[in-house]
């Protein structure tokens, strides 16, 4: 097989794909063919090479979603660098970390980024800073002009040791549980994870996919996007920033996009805007969605409203295949308690303690194996000897498999409750509040208790208007759970911290209302 489809497949043969055709376009109008994308990542590629950059070096990307993101990761590759993905929305202190983590050389940024890399560009393994100009944002002194990474040769970049399993990105993991710890993919794990995807949906290069989350995440590029890149097909990014999603349902409109990328909150959101009725989304045949389950409401409200849209639900995580398993539109209503079957070439285990698989019906960690998954964390070996065991992913969910053959997630092993002997999972009972008419988010935690060791809390966001009231969720929760389910304490808030994904951060919400993680 020829090195990496990110360095030969998707920005190199231009025998398969069509050269004059959009590959990636801006919400905004901004566009790159497959021959401009071609072209810039190789004068990227180019510049970095004589500025030093060889196989193994880091380079971090710290940009909001645009073109250059793309040419940028695969100039990366194309030289056998390590693109680091960084999260635009962290802290100093935070990217202080993960720089000196990764141990990146050379950081790309956008200049409105600047403030956050002003008091640690000094204590960092950082050696050159190329700064893209960004809205009203100036470029700081200690850094360079991007005019210098685009004054590379457009020719053919001349790389060829180059091997399938060396990396080529390092994905640092979202941190639902804390500090994250860097991903290591190779160019056969992003291979492979398009590989699967187009397998599965079949996807042939007239999709117009949508990306609308950011870039740095594998739900934004990983997720759909490159597998359409791949097969010929053309993805149009959205904003990082000012989240609208009237906005997002226009540019489906406008681009006739096919494919779409929503988180839940996304599709709540669109459901829940007043003018709704406006939008046809005519071209839209398939919403992918993940992350968080997709509540029961929303999928009749959009079955009702969008009958030819197919709801795709994924789960998987960034270390184990971020897409490992799916739940196709035909099985949303008589299986929307599972997250489906595993995707091709991929094996799900449901394992206990000491590795063993567990038997049908029983619930215990998710395992999963495949071509896709990562080989471990970046500099934590103990970390990748407890995480990856006999090339099987130890995910930290806990879930099982029905009779059919589907998969339940019964929520993450910290997620599980110990209370009063019995085993309580969140995902349950978050199912069923989610089910209240006047419930807009709840996230259930276990909390210390003197008598039950833990005890049931939910955290609650109202919908508008709302009156619901502690007495409410608990008669609520007794009416269609076992008695020992019920929340112990009830507890309503404006916001629930999640990730940038729309993962729920319970380890925040642990510290904010039991004084643990």
């Amino acid at each position: 097989m020829d090195v990496g489809f990110i360095t030969r497949k998707m920005a190199n043969d231009l025998n398969n794909l069509n050269p004059r055709k959009i590959a990636i376009k801006e919400e905004v109008g901004k566009s790159m063919t497959y021959m401009d994308l071609h072209h810039i990542s190789n004068a990227y590629a180019n510049k970095f090479y004589e500025l030093g950059v060889r196989k193994g070096d880091r380079v971090g990307i710290l940009l909001y979603n645009c073109l250059e993101y793309f040419s940028l990761y695969f100039a990366i590759a194309k030289i056998g660098a390590i693109a680091v993905r960084l999260n635009f929305r962290l802290s100093s202190a935070e990217l202080e970390y993960a720089l000196n983590d990764s141990q990146t050389k050379i950081l790309c940024f956008h200049s409105n980024l600047a403030s956050q890399l002003e008091s640690v560009f000094n204590h960092v393994s950082v050696e050159r800073y190329f700064c893209l100009p960004h809205r009203n944002g100036s470029i700081p002194g200690w850094s360079e002009s991007w005019s210098v990474l685009e004054s590379g040769s457009v020719d053919e970049v001349k790389v060829d040791n180059i091997k399938l399993n060396d990396p080529v990105m390092l994905m640092y993991t979202s941190g639902t549980t804390g500090r994250p710890k860097g991903a290591i993919w190779t160019h056969d794990t992003t291979f492979w994870f398009s590989t699967i995807q187009a397998l599965k949906w079949k996807f042939t290069g007239i999709e117009v996919a949508m990306t609308t989350g950011p870039l740095y995440h594998v739900g934004a590029m990983e997720d759909i996007a490159l597998p359409i890149l791949m097969m010929g097909g053309s993805v149009i990014i959205t904003k990082s920033q000012e989240f609208e999603i009237g906005r997002i349902l226009s540019v489906i409109e406008q681009e006739n996009v096919t494919d779409a990328f929503l988180f839940p909150f996304m599709i709540y959101e669109m459901l829940n805007l007043p003018e709704i009725e406006e939008y046809q989304l005519k071209s839209l045949k398939t919403i992918y969605t993940g992350g968080d389950p997709l509540m029961p409401w929303a999928l009749e409200q959009l079955k009702k409203r969008f009958p030819h849209i197919g709801v795709v639900q994924v789960y998987g995580l960034t270390e184990g295949q971020p897409i490992a398993a799916s739940l196709e539109p035909q099985d949303a209503f008589t299986k929307g308690h599972t997250v489906g079957k595993p995707m091709p070439l991929t094996e799900i285990n449901i394992i206990d303690e000491d590795g063993t698989p567990m038997p049908v019906g029983e619930i215990g960690e998710i395992a999963i194996k495949s071509p896709a998954v990562s080989e471990g964390y970046w500099r934590k070996p103990d970390a990748t000897m407890e995480t990856f065991v006999n090339g099987w992913c130890k995910t930290g969910d806990l879930g099982k498999f029905d009779h059919d053959g589907y998969l339940s997630i019964a929520g993450r092993k910290k997620d599980m409750i110990r209370s009063g002997g019995e085993n309580i999972y969140s995902a349950e009972i978050e199912d069923v509040l989610y089910r209240h008419e006047e419930v807009k988010e709840v996230s259930i935690i276990g909390i210390p208790d003197p008598k039950y060791i833990e005890a049931v809390c939910a955290v609650i966001v109202k919908k508008e208007g709302s009156k619901l009231t502690e007495e409410d969720v608990v008669n609520y929760c007794k009416e269609h759970l076992a008695s020992y389910k019920k929340p112990r304490k009830v507890t309503f808030v404006d916001e629930i911290p999640r990730t940038p994904s729309g993962k729920v951060q319970k380890y925040i919400l642990r510290k904010q209302f039991s004084g643990t993680e």
